[in-house]
C-alpha cells in the first residue's frame, strides 16, 4: 500500500528543516522496539526459577510447552506479517502488531496456571513475529546495499539491550510490586514507542524532512521500486529462498535456548537466584550487543574496501562459525563465570552471523519480496526453536541439570548452516523475480 502524505500535510511541513543522516533516526526507532520486543519476551525466563514456578508449580515439560506455543505463534505469524509489511507497509504493519503485542504482553498478569500462560505467550508470539519483517523490510527502504548489515547489526543489537534490561525491570518490580506488575509495566512500553513511530516515520521517497542528497544516497545502488506481489509459492522455488529459510531454521533455535533456558541454567547448574542473576546475564548480552555490530561492520568495512557482497557476508559469517564450538564446554566448566563468558562469547558469534543472515534477504531479493521472504525463513527458524523447546524441556525433565546436549547442538550448528547457503547460493546470486 502505497504510504503518500496528504496535501494538506505537505502544505503544512513543507518549511520544516530536515534532518540530517535521518536514516539513522530511523535506524535507533528500530533498536528501540527491537529493545522493547526483547524485554517483553525475556520477563518470563527471568521470573521462571524464583517467582513463577515455585507459585504456578508446572513441570520441565509444561515451561517448555509455554516456550513452544509463543514459537507456534511465531512461526505463523511471521509468514502472516511478511506478507502484511509488503502490502500495507511498515509504518502501518508496526502500528498492529506494536498494540496486539503489548496488549498481550500485559494479559500475561491474569494468568494463574500452565495454561493461561500458554495462551498469553500464543498472543505474545503473535504480534512480536511482526518485528524483524518489518524491521528488516525497514533496512532494505531506507539504507544502500553497503550499509545495511551494519544497520541490521544495530537494530538486532536491541535484542542485547533488551535481555540486559529485562532480568533488572522484571526482578525489581516482581520484587517490590509482585510478579504481575512486571508483565504490566514492561508490556505498556510498547505504546509509548509508537507515538514516536507514528509521528516520525514516512517512506524516504516522501519523508518532509528528509533531504535531497540523503534521499540519492539512499536510493543508490536500489532497484526501482515495483509494488506487484510476489507469491509464497512462487518464492518458495528459489534457492535463494531455502538458503535464508535453512540458516534460520539451524541457528534461531540456539538464540530460543539462551532466551529461555539460560536464567534456569544459572539456577540449577550453579545455584544463582534472583538479583544475583542479573550481573551474569549483562556481561552474556554485552558481549552478544558487540557481536552483533561487530558482525554487521565488518561485512559493510569488506565490502567498502572493494569485497564483493557474497566474500564480504560468507568471511564473516564463517569467522564467527568456526568460533562457535567453543560453547560446548559451558556445560561442563564448574565455574559460573566461566560458563558465561563462554555463552556470552557464543552469544555474540551469533549476533554477529545473525546481522548477516538477516541481510542476505535484501543481497538477494528485490525490495517488494524482502517482508515475505523473511517471513519465510523466520518461520523456518520459529519451527526449528519449537523443536529445540520440545527437546530441551524433555532432557531437562528427566535431569534438570543435564545442559550437554543443547550446547553441542548450540556449538555445531552454524557451521552446517553456512555449508549449506554456500551449496544453494554459492555467488549469493539475485533472485530474478
Amino acid at each position: 500500500m502505497k504510504q503518500d502524505i496528504p496535501n494538506s500535510v505537505k502544505t503544512a511541513v513543507s518549511p520544516v528543516a530536515k534532518i540530517k543522516h535521518l536514516r539513522w533516526y530511523i535506524c535507533g526507532l528500530l533498536f528501540f522496539i527491537t529493545t522493547i520486543n526483547y524485554i517483553d519476551r525475556q520477563v518470563l525466563s527471568v521470573l521462571e526459577p524464583d517467582y513463577l514456578k515455585p507459585q504456578i508449580g508446572w513441570s520441565e515439560i509444561e515451561y517448555g510447552r509455554i516456550v513452544l506455543v509463543f514459537q507456534l505463534a511465531y512461526a505463523a505469524m511471521f509468514l502472516v506479517f511478511g506478507r502484511i509489511m509488503d502490502w500495507v507497509g511498515t509504518k502501518i504493519g508496526f502500528a498492529i502488531a506494536v498494540v496486539w503485542w503489548s496488549l498481550a504482553a500485559m494479559a500475561h498478569a491474569l494468568a494463574g496456571n500452565a495454561f493461561g500462560f500458554g495462551v498469553a505467550r500464543f498472543m505474545l508470539g503473535i504480534g512480536e513475529a511482526a518485528n524483524f519483517p518489518g524491521a528488516v523490510k525497514t533496512i532494505a527502504e531506507w539504507f544502500p546495499k553497503s550499509e545495511r548489515a551494519l544497520a541490521t547489526g544495530i537494530f538486532n543489537a536491541g535484542t542485547n539491550v533488551g535481555a540486559i534490561l529485562a532480568p533488572i525491570a522484571a526482578l525489581t518490580l516482581a520484587e517490590n510490586f509482585g510478579w504481575r506488575s512486571a508483565f504490566i509495566v514492561t508490556g505498556a512500553l510498547g505504546f509509548v514507542w509508537l507515538a514516536f513511530w507514528w509521528f516520525m516515520y514516512y517512506r524516504p521517497e516522501v519523508h518532509p524532512r528528509l533531504a535531497s542528497e540523503e534521499l540519492t544516497h539512499i536510493q543508490s545502488g536500489q532497484e526501482e521500486v515495483k509494488l506487484e506481489k510476489v507469491s509464497w509459492f512462487r518464492l518458495l522455488g528459489f534457492r535463494q529462498t531455502w538458503a535464508f529459510a535453512v540458516g534460520k531454521l539451524l541457528t534461531d533455535p540456539v538464540w530460543w535456548f539462551y532466551l529461555f533456558w539460560l536464567p534456569k541454567f544459572l539456577s540449577n547448574n550453579h545455584g544463582i537466584k534472583k538479583f544475583e542473576m542479573i550481573k551474569y546475564l549483562v556481561v552474556v548480552y554485552l558481549i552478544a550487543d558487540v557481536g552483533s555490530v561487530g558482525g554487521g561492520w565488518l561485512s559493510s568495512t569488506l565490502i567498502k574496501r572493494g569485497w564483493s557482497i557474497n566474500a564480504a557476508r560468507k568471511t564473516t559469517m564463517l569467522i564467527f562459525a568456526a568460533s562457535m564450538p567453543v560453547v560446548i564446554f559451558a556445560s561442563q566448566v564448574k565455574s559460573a563465570w566461566t560458563a558465561i563468558l563462554l555463552i556470552g562469547f557464543a552469544a555474540g558469534a551469533h549476533q554477529g552471523i545473525s546481522a548477516n543472515l538477516f541481510t542476505l534477504t535484501s543481497d538477494m531479493f528485490p525490495r517488494k519480496a524482502v517482508g515475505s521472504v523473511m517471513g519465510i525463513g523466520s518461520c523456518a527458524g520459529a519451527i526449528g526453536g519449537m523443536l529445540a523447546a520440545e527437546f530441551a524441556g524433555r532432557v531437562l525433565n528427566a535431569d534438570p541439570s543435564f545442559y550437554t546436549p543443547m550446547f553441542v547442538v548450540a556449538g555445531t550448528s552454524y557451521l552446517v548452516a553456512l555449508a549449506i547457503i554456500h551449496l544453494l547460493v554459492p555467488k549469493l546470486e539475485e533472485a530474478k523475480i
